[in-house]
This record gives structure tokens, C-alpha cells and sequence, in this order.
């Protein structure tokens, strides 16, 4: 009995030894991250892909496109389409943003592009073979005018700060585009419902959720409903119902549940996480729909998170 009580300590011991350093290597992979996401932001590209690669060694099962556009950038051509054959070997099969992306434009002229398109074309052909080819078109152009006109504020308000006219004209710009998108996705829920993967692929199925997370809180909470049962079935990413759900909350006057929504401070000039429900379990939520953690996410806004001085 002493010697198995023995062995059940070392078990044990050796258990959470396990858990301990695999909990350290999942920080150091997001502080990696994080840093390497600075960098880019920063147009430092050879230190960004540092940092890419000093993360994969700890995990090499996401951001391998994102680290391929910085060793792009970078003009590390091996590295990029090293990082971008193994994206694609993991399932990475976005061949229109490949093609649009212009932190990719210094790979064309290499000999290797036209062999990765192909690798990526011959992966789509099975797995788009009953696809409903029109509706992901429209699908996917609505995504790629969702996402143009953000990019073009989020580079406006790095250039010219928080409040410029630049960003002000973007605004109403963005406004717009978000009306004619939304008469379009409406459309699409009401006749077709929550379009998921399986029919129009991940990129395009996405739309829905980008135009409807974007819209009035109306909208919100009468999609919400649907959205939720899309994810039951597999048609729509946990992670995006999270963001939903937040801002529904939020807009409802009640607390936010994964923390996913940032809000502006005009007097003291600074971003702050808006009210969340029970803030010391946060990061287990959100592990559990597949968001990484809360630090990592909000040092994008230059915040620092402690649960203790937010309560």
C-alpha cells in the first residue's frame, strides 16, 4: 500500500508537472505571437518573422500564413513559401486571398508561386465539388468589401490617430458599404439560412457572420437565434458566435461573456475591456470556443490585463 500510494504521488507529481509546462509554452507561444504581430505593425518584417519562428517551436498549427506574409515582406522567400506549403499542407486553402494579398506580391515572380497556386487549386477541386459556386462569388466579394474599407480605417487611424477627417470620411464610407452588404446577406439568411463551409467554404460562409457582427443590434438579436443553431450543426465557428454574443449582451445592458469587445475612453484617451460577467474565469471561456487568451487579445489595444485592479 505505501509503495502504490508511492507511485500514485510521482503520478501525480509528474501530472502536473505536465499540465504546468504545457500552460508556460502556450504563454510563450502567445507572447510570441504578440510580438511578432507588433512587429509587422511596426514594418519591422525580419523581426517579425523571428519572433513566427521562435512560436514554432512551440506550435506549428496556426498563424503559418501570417508568418509566411511577414517572411515575404521580409524578402526570406524560402522561408515564405516553406511556411505557406505547410499552411496549405494543415488545410490552408484560400487561393483568392493568396492571389490578392499584397504582402505576397514580392513571391510571384518566383518559380515556386505557380506550383503553389496549382497545389492549392487541386485541393479545392475535391473539396469544392458541390459547392454552390454563385452564392460563395457573392459571398466572398461581400467579404473582401467588408474587410477593404476596415483595413483602409484600422491604416487610417495608425497614420492620423484616434479623431482626423481621413477617418471621419472612411467612416461614412464604411456605413454604406455596410447597408448594401447587409440587404444582401439578409436576403440570403431569409431564403437560404446560415449558410455553412460545407456549401460555400469557410472564407465565404464567414461573410454572413462579418456583415451580420457589423450591423444594427436589431439585426443582431434577430440573427443571433440562428447563428446559434448554425454552430450546433457545424455551420458556423464558435469563435464568431463568442463576438456575437458579446456585443448582443452589450447592447442589451448586460455584461460581455468572453471579453471580446473594446470600448474608447474620450477623457482619458485610451481603449479599456468593456463590462465582462465574471472576469476571473474569462480565459476558460474563451478556450472553450476557441478564442486564445484575453492578455494576448487585448495588448492589440494597449491593455493590460489583471483581473483584479479591473474588478
Amino acid at each position: 500500500m505505501k509503495n502504490s500510494l508511492s507511485k500514485s504521488k510521482n503520478f501525480l507529481l509528474l501530472l502536473l508537472t505536465a499540465v504546468w509546462s504545457v500552460s508556460l509554452m502556450a504563454q510563450d507561444y502567445d507572447a510570441y505571437m504578440q510580438k511578432a504581430d507588433s512587429a509587422y505593425w511596426a514594418k519591422n518584417y525580419t523581426l517579425a518573422e523571428e519572433y513566427f519562428k521562435l512560436a514554432f517551436t512551440i506550435n506549428t498549427e496556426k498563424h503559418l500564413y501570417n508568418a509566411a506574409c511577414a517572411a515575404s515582406l521580409a524578402n526570406d522567400f524560402d522561408v515564405a513559401f516553406d511556411w505557406l506549403n505547410l499552411a496549405v499542407d494543415k488545410g490552408f486553402t484560400n487561393i483568392d486571398q493568396l492571389q490578392r494579398d499584397p504582402d505576397l506580391n514580392t513571391l510571384h515572380g518566383d518559380k515556386r508561386w505557380v506550383p503553389l497556386l496549382e497545389k492549392v487549386q487541386s485541393k479545392l477541386n475535391i473539396i469544392e465539388a458541390s459547392y454552390d459556386k454563385p452564392l460563395q462569388k457573392e459571398l466572398i466579394q461581400i467579404f473582401y468589401d467588408d474587410q477593404d474599407i476596415r483595413n483602409k480605417f484600422i491604416e487610417a487611424e495608425r497614420q492620423y490617430g484616434y479623431q482626423s477627417r481621413v477617418k471621419d470620411s472612411l467612416i461614412q464610407v464604411m456605413i454604406k458599404v455596410d447597408s448594401i452588404n447587409l440587404v444582401k446577406i439578409k436576403n440570403i439568411l431569409d431564403t437560404k439560412g446560415w449558410v455553412g463551409k460545407d456549401r460555400v467554404g469557410e472564407q465565404a460562409s464567414a461573410s454572413i457572420f462579418l456583415v451580420i457582427q457589423h450591423s444594427d443590434s436589431k439585426t443582431q438579436q434577430h440573427y443571433l437565434p440562428m447563428m446559434r443553431e448554425a454552430v450546433k450543426n457545424g455551420n458556423a465557428s464558435p469563435a464568431n458566435l463568442a463576438l456575437l454574443e458579446d456585443r448582443v449582451a452589450l447592447a442589451e445592458g448586460r455584461k460581455q461573456v468572453y471579453g471580446s469587445q473594446i470600448c474608447y475612453d474620450d477623457k482619458g484617451k485610451k481603449y479599456y475591456v468593456c463590462p465582462i460577467e465574471d472576469p476571473d474565469n474569462v480565459d476558460k471561456r474563451r478556450a472553450e470556443v476557441g478564442l486564445g487568451s484575453i492578455t494576448a487579445y487585448v495588448k492589440n489595444w494597449g491593455i493590460i490585463w489583471n483581473p483584479d485592479d479591473y474588478k
